[in-house]
């Protein structure tokens, strides 16, 4: 058996197992959102920001696209429409 028996009874711990095991809980799921938001499941606005890319937005990155020479007016545009949406 585990632990030790005395007269019949386990001995009281006062809660320091449940407290630890509660504390071990919120560490696990802590650690699960965190990587769920780094790998992008998260989708929300309160999730990290999914209009953000290493600290620019897509439309700065389309405005730097487009000055650069990368993409067209014509496809400037339309992309710039869908993210305004």
């Amino acid at each position: 058996m585990m632990g030790y028996y005395y007269d019949g009874y386990y001995p009281r711990h006062d809660g320091f197992e449940m407290f630890f095991g509660m504390i071990f809980v919120v560490i696990i799921v802590s650690l699960i959102i965190v990587a769920a938001r780094r790998h992008g499941m998260c989708h929300g606005k309160h999730c990290g920001g999914y209009k953000e890319i290493g600290g620019a937005s897509a439309l700065d990155i389309l405005k730097e696209r487009y000055a650069k020479g990368e993409i067209e007016k014509a496809e400037y545009e339309e992309k710039k429409k869908t993210l305004m949406e």
